[in-house]
């Protein structure tokens, strides 16, 4: 052991710019995680939101990770003379080596930089739909919703996707700017309902579900159109009446959070069936097959075969 120890000290003092280039090098990295560490403390002390520590952890970790690069390349490439040359050189080798990792990182900066998603927003990827929960240089993380389950509740499951996928598959972001959505619901009336009463009860269930969604949706549409063209006349709830072949579709349209849609789903179906189970003038309606007897009906006879 003693050998081993007085070899090293004797290559070390044989290489004073190798000794010195290590030093460094282990210099910047204890400075640039002192320095990290520091800060993170004094963010745990002054921020109570999970988000904001998780973002300044990630963004610290990124920008020391990025720094560190730098500086460390400084010293064990000087000998080229232009540290841009050995950074041109070796991105060129990446971009073909390389070449989905490196495009991850170019979808990387874009996520940071534009921001079509970030950490807590509901998105819709491809095939995939989820909440995001983690952003890294080559993936991100999404914990899913829908797939098997009803109405976008969770499935539990973590799916990560590469970044670079941002630039291939279509994306729809549930709550980045405006951050209600549309619902719509289905009740069906039989035509010997009074569906103008199964309307108005329909209606005011509907304005009292989403009445707190509503004047939060209007301040979120003006800020949302400084940056894109969105415009909606009416954010109030409609009820949309249509002919079916087994009897008269009432449709509720309102506005609602997306990570709420199936309660509020849940809340007027269970007031419209306790309000239409109390009026004897409205049946809901299921398939069904109608026969017609015109002669004991006291209409003409059409002429058709009779048993």
């Amino acid at each position: 052991m003693e050998n081993f120890f007085n070899s090293i000290a004797d290559f070390f003092q044989s290489s004073p710019v190798l000794t010195s280039q290590i030093l460094k090098t282990l210099v910047v990295i204890f400075i640039l995680w002192l320095i990290r560490s520091l800060t993170l403390r004094v963010v745990h002390k002054n921020v109570e939101s999970k988000r904001t520590t998780y973002k300044w952890r990630k963004n610290l970790t990124y920008i020391s990770a990025f720094i560190g690069i730098i500086l460390i390349s400084q010293i064990w490439f000087s000998a080229l003379g232009d540290l841009s040359t050995y950074f041109g050189l070796l991105s060129a080798g990446l971009a073909i080596a390389l070449k989905d990792p490196v495009t991850d990182l170019a979808a990387w900066l874009f996520i940071i930089w534009r921001k079509p998603f970030d950490v807590g927003d509901r998105i819709e990827l491809g095939k995939s739909k989820g909440d995001v929960i983690d952003i890294r240089p080559f993936k991100f993380t999404i914990l899913e919703i829908g797939n098997w389950v009803d109405a976008d509740q969770s499935t539990g499951r973590v799916i990560h996707i590469p970044n670079h996928t941002v630039f291939t598959e279509q994306l729809a972001n549930y709550t980045s700017d405006f951050q209600f959505i549309w619902n719509e619901i289905g009740i069906m009336v039989t035509f010997e309902s009074d569906w103008k009463k199964a309307k108005e009860i329909l209606s005011t269930i509907a304005e009292e579900e989403s009445k707190d969604f509503i004047e939060q949706a209007k301040e979120q549409i003006k800020r949302a159109a400084k940056s894109y063209l969105i415009e909606y006349r009416y954010l109030t709830p409609i009820v949309y009446t249509n002919v079916k072949d087994s009897g008269v579709m009432l449709s509720i349209r309102y506005l609602t959070d997306p990570r709420r849609r199936r309660g509020s789903a849940q809340a007027i179906w269970e007031r419209a069936l306790d309000e239409f189970s109390q009026s004897d003038s409205i049946d809901l309606a299921y398939p069904t097959i109608r026969v017609f007897n015109n002669p004991k009906e006291g209409k003409p006879d059409t002429g058709g075969p009779t048993e």
